[in-house]
């Protein structure tokens, strides 16, 4: 155990003993939530990820790629996993994994349908704690499927507590947590409450299991790893990469062997090549098939037996130890070490939360941070042997080399990622990752700054320069905002090192950033005039078109977004140039570069070209996307969207203190503004008394900027009681339409889930709120601030009425996006819609959920329910708020 830093607490000094995912981060929630459906697990000839593996077949095959598990851990490489299952005697299978529909079943894409809660973890896991809420009747699986396959687009999606299941409580609340007596000595507790006034019974498994790596014909083991029991309360592990260990049960019923291979007779109608398949412990006890287990206790997956009859409102909790060594007692301890690490994460939280008063908003936050941690994920994924098949296994379809991914071969990962969400995103994605780093830059600095170090890596970065989007399609464009991410990781990570920052790592993100930048500029700028395409850009549905598909009408667009996104990559290049300058004056030059390219940029924003076409539209006030056409004609696409409030985030202030600093670059700064007066006429100049010339750079400026800052404070257009809708609602009575090939394609408002098919329609950017986009625009105030002051005021809506400030207003947003979370004043929280249960009952409400996206009129939390991976940003909007109040 580390000893205790005087200045700091146990887990920051643990923190301190090593920056890598080793040591005491060895062991955490490494598992996934779901491996079946996706695309690594995928070898059809269909190449429909989501028919290859099903959730039905999940228990029977062994998995290539990664292992998934409720509230589960991994050592570092997932040799070796631990995770539960649970069995409520009515069950027609055992509760291994978390259910959820797949696109074609749901009406609105992919969809968890459990209900359970991320509650507590520090960074290096020393402690975690999960809650997940399990029916005492039937689970509803089937009712779940058809239920929603009856509802189209337009209507909502059926959830877990519309089939009625939690109406009289009659469930179990089941606690999941884990204290690290030392790195690889882990104690395990969980506890079951009956919330009935009804006896139930349970069965609890906890379950032990090594990845299959042994199968695929790769990997020749001498000894190939084995799960032994001794007696009913200990089973020895060993596997030969990861030592020994011994897990130990406390009162267990009995202990249940069998193997993490494939049931082909079952799956594939095909001989059995195991006796015992993964199978066989659900087998062995929803069907008393006892030939399923092996009466050898020994395998290669192994479960802890415990059955009980858990009285009216009563409770039990179960007790192990996973451990590398062989205590004497193994439970002697164990409640003065829960106790301990307890304190200890209180201890570590107490400083970071010091501002926050309030104990709803430290219990919001905290939660966040919880989310971000059990959201890390082992991520394994080798597309040159995925493209190509495994010795041991059927060669995939020959098309398979030319299909997805394919052109991808290099990228070989097997990384701890911050995932967006571990059930319905199980793989990273590149734009999400950047945001995951801020609030995971609070908590553990150098697991941030490694998460966007590894993006940009050699295996994962292709040669050309391009970040992987995400497993889906790695080719896929995403918003460039990892300079944004990286600056940002490094301000907090300087702020906590005391004004010290960490120029190496700048310096490092920086080289790889510039490989990414070239990319950008030589592909995507169709026309090389500084204008530029990308496409998908992460946002979905937003346009008239699939941005990431061919247009239909031919021709290209030139997009406000696209562009706006380049300008911002200029403006954040430059900025992290600038600070390694001040150690190594080479980087002025770089500095340099990125000015006059913004420059570039920020000039053709204003006209494109010979025929002075505008991305700014005068009539408007507002910035589109521009279609050019094959016979070469171009027209302006009159979306008022997200596309056209991007060109706020490409802003930056150059202050006199830093020029001084950088006479190379501030010579250059200098010339440019004298020799170049159609270039100077974009950089803004404020002088203040004492301090000297301070210098604004940005696509907005002065008209522009209020114009567009005025379009979106307009509660009836893009500013929402809970923060800046994707789409204004001005399209809500006025439907823009775009007529092609004798029809006509119509884009509405639709505050909250896709009406239509666009990318399964499992994610909507015409009109609900979402929680990146509007990080970017707190954080464009906040530097326009800087920069204008408190004598530069908008008009934004307040209950005097009077204008505000640019900080003022950025916190009347931050407030909207807080107001999601915490009950207004009719006392109901609105990102619980109708739902009772999570309104008024505090065995739900004291609990939170953070959803993909908002519904930009009521504030219903939409998509995917945990993802804190972009939506954890609340944890810093909390932070700003309370800073600010103090």
């Amino acid at each position: 155990m580390p000893e205790r830093d005087p200045e700091n607490n146990a887990e920051k000094a643990r923190l301190q003993l090593r920056t890598d995912n080793k040591g005491w981060k060895k062991w955490g929630p490494y598992l996934t939530e779901r491996q079946w459906g996706t695309v690594r697990e995928d070898y059809s000839q269909s190449g429909y990820a989501w028919g290859s593996t099903t959730h039905d077949m999940a228990r029977s095959k062994a998995y290539r790629w990664g292992e998934e598990g409720i509230g589960g851990i991994s050592d570092n490489k997932q040799h070796i996993c631990l995770a539960f299952a649970f069995w409520n005697h009515k069950d027609h299978i055992l509760k291994e994994r978390f259910f959820g529909l797949t696109p074609s079943e749901s009406n609105h894409g992919e969809d968890v349908k459990e209900i359970y809660y991320y509650q507590d973890s520090t960074p290096t896991h020393s402690y975690q704690k999960m809650l997940y809420k399990y029916p005492h009747a039937a689970f509803p699986y089937e009712k779940l499927i058809q239920e929603s396959k009856k509802r189209s687009r337009q209507e909502p999606e059926y959830e877990l507590l519309d089939t009625g299941v939690f109406d009289k409580d009659e469930y179990f609340d089941i606690t999941i947590e884990y204290a690290k007596a030392d790195e690889q000595d882990i104690l395990i507790k969980v506890t079951v409450e009956n919330r009935s006034k009804l006896a139930a019974p349970i069965t609890v498994l906890p379950t032990i299991w090594f990845r299959n790596t042994w199968s695929w014909g790769y990997e020749n083991y001498k000894h190939k790893p084995t799960l032994i029991g001794v007696e009913k309360s200990h089973i020895e592990v060993n596997h030969q990469l990861v030592g020994h260990f011994n897990l130990y049960a406390e009162k267990a019923k009995d202990l249940l062997f069998c193997d993490n291979k494939t049931n082909f007779e079952k799956l594939y109608k095909s001989p059995a090549q195991s006796s015992y398949a993964k199978d066989g412990i659900n087998d062995y006890i929803i069907s008393q098939k006892r030939t399923s287990i092996n009466p050898d206790a020994i395998g290669t997956k192994a479960s802890v037996h415990y059955d009980d009859f858990i009285p009216a409102f009563g409770k039990k909790e179960y007790r192990l130890r996973f451990t590398n060594t062989k205590p004497l007692y193994p439970f002697e301890d164990f409640d003065d070490l829960f106790k301990q690490r307890i304190k200890e994460a209180d201890e570590f939280y107490a400083p970071l939360q010091k501002g926050v008063k309030d104990e709803k908003l430290k219990s919001i936050q905290r939660q966040a941070y919880a989310g971000m941690l059990w959201t890390k994920q082992w991520y394994y994924y080798n597309v040159f042997e995925w493209l190509k098949g495994d010795p041991s296994t059927p060669r995939p379809d020959a098309n398979r080399k030319e299909g997805r991914n394919s052109s991808w071969k290099h990228m070989y990962t097997s990384n701890i990622l911050s995932m967006p969400d571990k059930w319905e995103y199980p793989w990273f994605a590149a734009w999400d990752l950047a945001f995951h780093t801020l609030p995971l830059a609070r908590l553990d600095p150098d697991f941030a700054k490694r998460q966007l170090s590894v993006i940009l890596r050699e295996y994962y970065m292709h040669p050309n320069g391009q970040i992987p989007a995400y497993e889906w399609s790695f080719s896929d464009v995403n918003p460039p905002v990892h300079a944004w991410a990286t600056w940002k990781v490094y301000q907090i990570d300087k702020e906590a090192n005391g004004g010290i920052g960490d120029t190496i790592f700048l310096e490092r993100i920086f080289h790889k950033l510039l490989l990414n930048f070239t990319w950008w500029v030589n592909l995507k700028d169709k026309n090389g005039n500084n204008i530029f395409g990308g496409g998908f850009l992460g946002m979905d549905n937003i346009g008239v078109f699939d941005r990431s598909a061919d247009l239909p009408t031919g021709g290209h667009l030139e997009q406000a977004d696209g562009t706006g996104w380049m300008a911002m990559y200029c403006l954040n290049m430059l900025r992290i140039a600038c600070e390694i300058a001040l150690k190594n004056p080479v980087y002025q030059d770089m500095a340099s570069k990125f000015f006059e390219h913004f420059l570039q940029i920020s000039g053709a924003m204003q006209s494109l070209g010979d025929n002075k076409l505008n991305l700014w539209d005068e009539e408007d006030q507002f910035y589109y996307d521009m279609l050019h056409k094959e016979n070469g004609d171009a027209e302006s696409l009159k979306i008022r969207s997200m596309v056209g409030l991007i060109p706020l985030f490409a802003v930056e202030v150059l202050t006199p203190e830093l020029l001084e600093k950088l006479p190379i670059f501030k010579r250059r700064v200098e010339w440019v503004l004298k020799n170049r007066p159609d270039l100077a006429s974009l950089v803004s100049s404020w002088y203040n008394p004492g301090k000297g010339e301070t210098r604004l750079l940005s696509t907005l400026r002065g008209h522009r900027m209020k114009m567009i800052l005025k379009r979106m404070f307009d509660e009836k257009e893009f500013l929402s009681d809970y923060g800046v809708r994707s789409l204004s609602k001005y399209h809500k009575e006025h439907p823009y339409k775009f007529k092609h090939d004798g029809g006509i394609i119509q884009v509405n408002y639709t505050p909250a889930e896709a009406t239509g098919d666009m990318f399964g329609g499992n994610s909507n950017w015409r009109g609900p709120i979402w929680f990146p986009m509007n990080y970017l625009i707190l954080d464009s105030l906040e530097k326009f601030h800087s920069y204008y002051g408190k004598d530069f005021k908008v008009e934004f809506p307040t209950n005097s009425g009077e204008l505000v400030t640019l900080q003022k207003a950025a916190e009347g947003v931050a407030e909207r996006l807080l107001a999601l979370f915490v009950p207004a004043s009719n006392k109901k929280i609105p990102m619980y819609g109708e739902y009772k249960k999570f309104q008024e009952d505090s065995l739900f409400n004291k609990n939170h959920l953070f959803f993909e996206y908002f519904d930009g009129d009521s504030g219903k939390g939409l998509g995917a329910n945990h993802q804190t991976g972009w939506t954890g940003l609340i944890s810093e909007i909390i932070r700003h708020l309370n800073e600010v109040a103090e």
